[in-house]
């Protein structure tokens, strides 16, 4: 082996074994010259599971090996320790972009589902804003267009079916608050664009009843001008409401409701 190599080999054992013996934390591995020692005692930390000490190592050295050897680790193993000290936010990013700088990596798929997973923990209770949910919602819907017989597609179904009935809790509670509040024009047409959205929706039956109510007590209290038409615009909505739960525990409000209606636009003929 020729001298030299040899020289920095020993060079470097030393300088690992110098962190290791010498280094009470973090800071004084970061303030060392030696980029390879430095890479060995980010690696160290990984594998010791304290990974808030390795995630400052793996900042330190990316942009010192951008486009070098050992670039592709330190991008995975800096996502993987944001991971699991639960910075899901910024894990995300990370694991996104390993994909996009090491396309051709066998890791590939791997990051591609962790930055859908991470979107997917970091997701908010259905009451907050779901910007981060519809985020996951759609990593995941282009992971199983590229992956379809990824093996992580049983869970991938499993997260879309919760994340989308988070959404469709979401916005019938919205339109439910309008109803709650006495708005009943917003109501109506939220509960409009609900059914428009989940046609399937299991809360369907009490959005249509809450729909129908709430354009009844629109039109009821609108001006004489516009009033025929909305009370028009209820008895069409009965009719669909009845066709569709004919059996409904709401069938006998939701009957009053057409009658009255019927009955004001019989008295507006006359």
């Amino acid at each position: 082996m020729h001298l030299m190599n040899k020289v920095k080999i020993i060079a470097t054992i030393c300088a690992i074994c110098w962190l290791s013996v010498s280094c009470s934390n973090v800071d004084k591995v970061l303030k060392s010259n030696d980029i390879e020692a430095k890479y060995a005692a980010a690696m160290k930390y990984y594998e010791e599971n304290s990974f808030s000490k390795a995630i400052q190592l793996f900042e330190n050295l990316t942009l010192y090996y951008r486009g070098k050897e050992h670039a592709e680790d330190i991008a995975w193993y800096y996502a993987q320790s944001l991971y699991k000290e639960k910075d899901y936010f910024t894990a995300s990013y990370q694991f996104k972009r390993y994909a996009r700088q090491f396309p051709y990596s066998e890791r590939v798929e791997e990051a591609t589902y962790m930055s859908a997973y991470c979107k997917y923990l970091d997701s908010p209770a259905y009451s907050l804003d779901q910007h981060l949910t519809k985020e996951a919602i759609e990593e995941f819907e282009s992971f199983a267009e590229r992956w379809p017989r990824s093996l992580h597609m049983p869970e991938v179904n499993s997260y879309l079916d919760e994340m989308r009935a988070k959404l469709v809790k979401k916005d019938y509670e919205l339109a439910y608050g309008y109803y709650f509040i006495e708005e009943y024009h917003a109501a109506y047409e939220s509960f409009k664009q609900f059914l428009n959205l989940y046609p399937d929706a299991e809360q369907r039956e009490e959005a249509m009843f809450y729909m129908l109510r709430s354009g009844y007590l629109y039109a009821d209290n609108s001006r004489e001008e516009r009033r025929r038409e909305r009370l028009q615009q209820v008895v069409g909505d009965f009719d669909r409401f009845s066709s569709t739960f004919a059996n409904s525990v709401h069938m006998a409000e939701a009957q009053d409701i057409y009658t009255r209606a019927r009955a004001a636009l019989a008295e507006m003929e006359k």
